[in-house]
């Protein structure tokens, strides 16, 4: 009975990873591109110009030179109170 168990048990846990990776690797696939203007104070993806080097590194909420990966087509309907996010950076 314990034999069974454990068989059990091994299979529903390898199914669950087996599920978890496949759906890390849809969102790997998703195209993605940077937007400008949208990151708050600390939350950019990389480097936000002059002073900073790369992560969590942006000074204030909705920087113009920080950026975040969102996925494509959404960058420019992200509403912040500056404006809408950008694909390039703004000053």
């Amino acid at each position: 009975m314990n034999r069974t168990r454990a068989t059990l048990a091994a299979t529903f846990a390898l199914s669950l990873a087996a599920f978890a990776v496949s759906g890390h690797a849809e969102d790997a696939k998703k195209p993605m591109e940077k937007c400008y203007g949208v990151a708050l104070a600390g939350k950019n993806d990389c480097a936000a110009g002059p002073g900073t080097s790369c992560a969590g590194t942006s000074k204030a909420d909705y920087q113009g030179n920080a950026w975040v990966l969102v996925d494509k087509g959404t960058c420019t309907t992200i509403k912040t109170p500056k404006g809408h996010g950008t694909l390039e950076a703004k000053s």
